[in-house]
């Protein structure tokens, strides 16, 4: 009810995502309500406020004074003040700030109440057409290829649909690398610019994708990627052809290295990289 004090705890606020219109009626109350609001960037949520008319004084909270201004808002959370935490889009605490201050906030014994709204990555998940059954977020990839490469191997025999954030200068390096890791036909979901004006859903197999913005003279916008692998089961039967054929096969069809032709070979085959690596030297002396 409008007219209800709000009670002294800590808000973890959902903000609209793009499309103002997202924000809930709980959420504007509490924002008008609040002793203090403590976002991600100050200026990003002013504007916010400023649309809704909103004058609730504001702190900064991001991940580089994360730890100190926690310890700040804990200390007038103990005092019995109503502290709103939002990021600069979506729900707090998810691939944003704002664990740190409610596992703090736990700990001290005051409560801590979420208040559900956007997020990109449940919104991309459900317009995905992938399953949503079971599925994992795992925020942003690694910025640096051999480790975003390896993140991606880990997923191979996980057939659950997983959710990525992705920044639009690196998207294109991650597509290669799923090709790599998982094939071109590989089905996968990037959804742009949620709820914004020029949203968009691209949808296909990592080559039709990667040929698509490729095409672009430029990429813009915040990305979200989903996919779910293709799982082969453990102990299925190997194909015909042997391990140096297909590794072989594969270099010169699709420009891979050695070594990451035989791990798509091995994850097809369901059998570890060591051994798919000491059977291809075998098959290679036997050639010799």
């Amino acid at each position: 009810m409008p007219d209800t004090p709000l009670a002294p705890g800590l808000y973890l606020v959902a903000t609209p995502i793009g499309n103002l219109e997202d924000i809930t009626l709980r959420a504007l109350r509490i924002l008008r309500s609040a002793d203090r609001i403590a976002c991600e960037d100050t200026r990003q949520t002013q504007k916010l406020l400023n649309h809704f008319e909103i004058r609730t004084p504001t702190v900064s909270y991001h991940m580089h004074n994360e730890g100190p201004r926690a310890d700040e808002l804990l200390a007038e959370l103990k005092q019995g003040a109503r502290i709103a935490v939002v990021s600069d889009a979506g729900t707090p605490g998810i691939a944003d700030p704002g664990g740190q201050i409610a596992a703090a906030a736990i700990a001290a014994g005051i409560a801590v109440f979420p208040v559900p709204g956007a997020n990109a990555a449940i919104s991309a998940l459900i317009a995905s057409g992938l399953p949503g059954e079971g599925f994992t977020f795992h925020g942003f990839l690694p910025s640096k290829a051999g480790q975003r490469r390896t993140a991606l191997e880990e997923l191979a025999r996980d057939g659950r649909t997983h959710i990525f954030y992705e920044a639009p200068h690196r998207i294109a390096d991650t597509l290669a690398d799923m090709e790599v890791v998982f094939g071109a036909a590989q089905h996968v979901v990037v959804a742009r610019e949620l709820t914004k004006l020029h949203e968009e859903f691209l949808r296909g197999t990592v080559g039709e994708l990667r040929a698509e913005l490729a095409g672009r003279a430029v990429i813009r916008g915040e990305m979200v990627l989903l996919f779910a692998p293709a799982v082969q089961a453990e102990g299925a039967s190997p194909p015909g052809s042997s391990i140096a054929a297909e590794v072989a096969r594969l270099i010169q069809a699709e420009n891979l290295a050695e070594k990451d032709a035989l791990k798509r070979v091995a994850r097809e085959r369901g059998i570890g990289k060591s051994e798919a690596y000491r059977e291809l030297q075998r098959e290679q002396n036997r050639l010799r």
